[in-house]
């Protein structure tokens, strides 16, 4: 994912014995892969902000390499629903020490309330947390039915979601500053999940949702802020994800993933335009390039420091870090 505050962890991955879901050759039952996830906050560095929560699954053990990754946040629906909205998510962010969004969520209410939805205020663990990937990708199976689909994982033990929060206003939505004396420190999320794995390892229940296509399909169906009926297209159970070890802050910081890792026949649904709801996931597949630069800029010019614990709450500014540690070369 593109959030810098994160913490990336190993294991395996397992198709469930007897899916429920459409056969497809990918999601053989009982097939085993080596797996990869990674949590982040986002976009603050600050783990105790009143942020987004993020998990990004790799089907492989590689820092970029995999048959198959899937990027997820948490909330059922999103802040934007095309490009188009993510560009003017990107114009109206106005971020000013923890506060921002305020001018686009008056301009677009959609937006807010994907906000709402999906912000989470001190949550006890990133494990414990549900994640969707909103917008729907295709999916055809062995008997070669065109459907889409959907994901999403919780926690195998199905352990209660935290930090949720009720009636926020859209100035409390967009203040995402740590509470006035907070005692958590910048990194207690990753800290925690450093202590799960090592104490139990972390488990999870990837499932999918999926549709027949139709050729007077709807556009709204492709829409990430309008979740699908589950009574017509109930969640089913795909793959158990056990991590059993954390990586290290540098081997986190490139673990990268790429909707290009997919199947043809699971692969991103084409988008017309930049209104196109399709056009996220297309805008998502294309960033490739941007990630490869960036492992790139890091062989060159080294990795990003570790995040200190207590240092400039309510921060996201990655640069100002990066130049912190060029200037401590330069005196040493």
């Amino acid at each position: 994912m593109s959030h810098d505050n994160g913490i990336a962890g190993s294991g395996k991955l397992t198709i469930v014995p007897n899916p429920k879901f459409p056969a497809h050759e990918f999601f053989a039952p009982g097939k085993v892969y080596q797996a990869r996830v990674r949590h982040a906050s986002a976009t603050f560095l600050d783990d105790a902000m009143n942020c987004i929560r993020s998990i990004s699954v790799k089907f492989s053990d590689h820092h970029f390499k995999s048959p198959f990754d899937i990027e997820m946040n948490s909330g059922e629906i999103s802040l934007f629903w095309s490009a188009y909205s993510f560009l003017q998510f990107a114009k109206l962010r106005k971020e000013k020490y923890g506060v921002e969004y305020i001018e686009y969520y008056k301009k677009y209410p959609e937006g807010l309330k994907g906000a709402q939805a999906a912000l989470r205020r001190n949550p006890t663990s990133f494990h414990n947390l549900r994640y969707y990937c909103k917008t729907p990708f295709k999916f055809i199976g062995e008997d070669k039915i065109k459907r889409y689909a959907k994901y999403r994982i919780r926690p195998l033990d199905n352990e209660p979601e935290t930090g949720i929060q009720h009636d926020m206003s859209k100035v409390d939505t967009g203040n995402q500053r740590i509470l006035p004396f907070e005692t958590r420190g910048r990194n207690y999320l990753k800290y925690e999940y450093e202590e799960r794995v090592k104490r139990e390892g972390a488990k999870y229940m990837m499932q999918i949702q999926t549709r027949i296509a139709q050729d007077d399909d709807d556009p709204e169906i492709f829409n990430n802020m309008v979740p699908w009926d589950e009574d017509a297209h109930p969640w089913h159970d795909l793959a158990v994800i056990e991590i059993d070890k954390t990586l290290d802050w540098k081997e986190s910081t490139k673990t990268s993933f790429s909707l290009n890792h997919m199947p043809r026949t699971l692969g991103v649904i084409p988008a017309k335009s930049i209104y196109d709801y399709n056009s996220l996931n297309y805008m998502r597949a294309h960033s490739e390039k941007a990630k490869v630069a960036r492992l790139l800029s890091y062989r060159l010019f080294g990795y990003p420091n570790a995040i200190p614990n207590n240092e400039d709450r309510n921060s996201g500014d990655w640069a100002k870090m990066q130049k912190e540690k060029v200037s401590k070369l330069v005196r040493s």
